[in-house]
C-alpha cells in the first residue's frame, strides 16, 4: 500500500524521501524520483510532513521509539500521518509523546486497498488536530478520493475499525450464500450474476465473487489482517453478534489461509 500512495506524491510534483525497514522496497520509488534515508530519524529530520504506513501497534512503537526512531532526534514542528489501521489506544499513546516533542500527529487510516491505492481512489479518515488536517489536507488529496476529518485522535481509527468489521461480515456472509447456492445445485457465477443485478451489488461482491469463481485468492487484503483489526475492535468494546462471530470464523480460517486474501474464507466454509 506504502509504494502506490507514495507514488501519487511523486507524480503530483511533491518532493519525497522514503524510509523502508525492507530496503529493496524502495527502489521501485527512487526509480520514480524518490530520495531515500537510512532511519526514521533521519526521514524526520529533513521532512515537513511524515507520512506511515506499517502493519500493526508494535510496528508503530518500534518506529516511534526504537533506536533512531522517529522521536529519537527530539525534532519539532512536524506533522506525523499514520495511516495504518492500528489501535485509537496507539494512536493517542504517540500522539502524547509528539505532542511533548512540539509535533502534530494525525491519524489518517484507509479504505480500499491496492488497486484504489494505485488509482487514488482511497478513503481517508483522519483524527487529530484540525489546523495540521488542514495542513496536510492537499497531500491526501493527492492519494485519495475523499478526505474526512472525522474528530479528536483516534477517531480515524475507530472509523476504519467499523469499516473492516462491516468488511467482514460482508466477506463472510458472501462466502456463506455461494457456498449454499453451489451445494444446491446453482452454480457461483450463476448466482452472482444474479447478486450484481439486484439491490445487494456492490464494487466489493463483484471482485470478491470473481475471486471466488477464478479460484484467485492472491492478498489484496490478507485474511490475517481482519483477524488483527476484528481483534482490534473487540478490544475497544465491539461485541455484537455478527461481529464477534466473523472473529471466531476469520481466526479458524487464518490457522489454514492466513496469507490468503479475505474472500479464502469460503475455502474454510
Amino acid at each position: 500500500m506504502g509504494t502506490p500512495m507514495c507514488s501519487q506524491l511523486l507524480n503530483a510534483g511533491h518532493n519525497v524521501t522514503v524510509y523502508n525497514r525492507s530496503k529493496d522496497k524502495e527502489q521501485v520509488l527512487v526509480n520514480l524520483g524518490a530520495a531515500t534515508a537510512p532511519t526514521p530519524a533521519a526521514l524526520i529530520k529533513n521532512t515537513d510532513i511524515i507520512f506511515i504506513m506499517v502493519t500493526d501497534d508494535n510496528a508503530i512503537r518500534e518506529l516511534f521509539n526504537g533506536e533512531d526512531g522517529l522521536l529519537s532526534g527530539k525534532t519539532s514542528g512536524k506533522i506525523i500521518v499514520n495511516m495504518s489501521t492500528v489501535s485509537p489506544g496507539i494512536s493517542k499513546e504517540v500522539a502524547a509523546l509528539c505532542n511533548d516533542n512540539g509535533n502534530h500527529y494525525l491519524d489518517a487510516p484507509v479504505s480500499g486497498s491496492q488497486k484504489q491505492a494505485e488509482d487514488a481512489q482511497l478513503v481517508i479518515m483522519a483524527g487529530g488536530d484540525v489546523t495540521a488536517f488542514n495542513t496536510a489536507r492537499p497531500l491526501l488529496e493527492n492519494i485519495g478520493k475523499m478526505v474526512v476529518h472525522t474528530g479528536g485522535i483516534g477517531t480515524g481509527n475507530t472509523a476504519k475499525l467499523a469499516i473492516n468489521t462491516l468488511l467482514a461480515i460482508q466477506a463472510q456472509g458472501l462466502a456463506e450464500a455461494i457456498s449454499f447456492a453451489s451445494h444446491n445445485g446453482i452454480e457461483a457465477q450463476q448466482l452472482l450474476t444474479l447478486i450484481n443485478n439486484s439491490a445487494l451489488a456492490s464494487t466489493f461482491i463483484k471482485i470478491k465473487g470473481d475471486a471466488i469463481v477464478n479460484n484467485n485468492y492472491k492478498p489484496a487484503f490478507a485474511l490475517s489482517n481482519i483477524v488483527k483489526d476484528l481483534g482490534l475492535a473487540q478490544n475497544e468494546g465491539m461485541t455484537s453478534p455478527l461481529g464477534s462471530l466473523s472473529l471466531d470464523s476469520f481466526k479458524k480460517a487464518a490457522e489454514k489461509y492466513g496469507d490468503d486474501d479475505i474472500i479464502a474464507i469460503y475455502k474454510a466454509l
